[in-house]
């Protein structure tokens, strides 16, 4: 696929200046609703660290909706270069992303990240920062919270609590499975909330994580160990 706003900003940046980057990327988000019906094929994507060779491996899994059948899968590696720091995910991870988008030969209608969309303190997540720079609507999927407060969703597959942070709403809390931990889901870009919320548990089988992020975390970690099994 084309990546086509992916230079849009440098990557090796300073602390201060990816603050800065995502604040003006954070102006180009687009929350609108996206309705089931237009969604032929969901990709999904995760990514790997591999401390013993200082690299990356993402993964990018499309699949059929609602028939949920993989398509395609893509893996890449690429050197770790930006440091983990907290709200500035996307620096380290989305080059990697990028790379691996680039050898997609799939058209897909959404992609689900195993990351956070606009529930970021400054309203950038790694999903909102991606759909931006593919132009393609991004869900955030994630399994901890990052920012906000909310009440506790109810026990049952499907209910769910606005995520909230200074009064405004940010993502839902999503119950996938009953009595299991909640995932924490917020629109990326080119989605809304009850979009995000709903795209996300129609891809939802038997498992806590939807299928296209989960495939995907297995996909990178598979290919992070074949790496680091032919450098051994």
């Amino acid at each position: 696929m084309s990546a086509r706003k992916k230079n849009l900003h440098r990557w090796n940046l300073g602390y201060a200046e990816a603050v800065a980057v995502q604040e003006q990327v954070c102006e180009m988000v687009e929350l609108r609703p996206l309705s089931l019906r237009r969604i032929r094929t969901v990709a999904g994507s995760d990514l790997a660290v591999s401390k013993t060779l200082d690299r990356l491996v993402a993964a990018v899994v499309v699949m059929t909706f609602p028939g949920l059948e993989v398509v395609e899968t893509q893996t890449v590696s690429t050197p770790l270069v930006f440091p983990y720091i907290p709200g500035l995910l996307s620096f380290r991870e989305i080059p990697a992303l990028i790379e691996c988008l680039e050898r997609v030969r799939t058209p897909f209608d959404v992609m689900l990240c195993d990351a956070h969309g606009m529930a970021h303190p400054r309203g950038l997540g790694l999903a909102s920062h991606l759909g931006v720079l593919i132009d393609k609507p991004t869900i955030g999927c994630a399994k901890s919270r990052l920012i906000g407060e909310h009440d506790d969703p109810g026990i049952s597959r499907g209910d769910y609590a606005a995520l909230m942070h200074k009064g405004k709403r940010i993502g839902s809390v999503v119950r996938t499975r009953d009595r299991i931990n909640p995932l924490f889901i917020s629109p990326g870009h080119l989605t809304d909330h009850p979009s995000a919320r709903r795209i996300t548990l129609a891809c939802l089988t038997r498992y806590r994580l939807p299928e296209p992020t989960r495939l995907a975390h297995i996909a990178a970690g598979k290919a992070k160990r074949e790496l680091e099994a032919s450098r051994s």
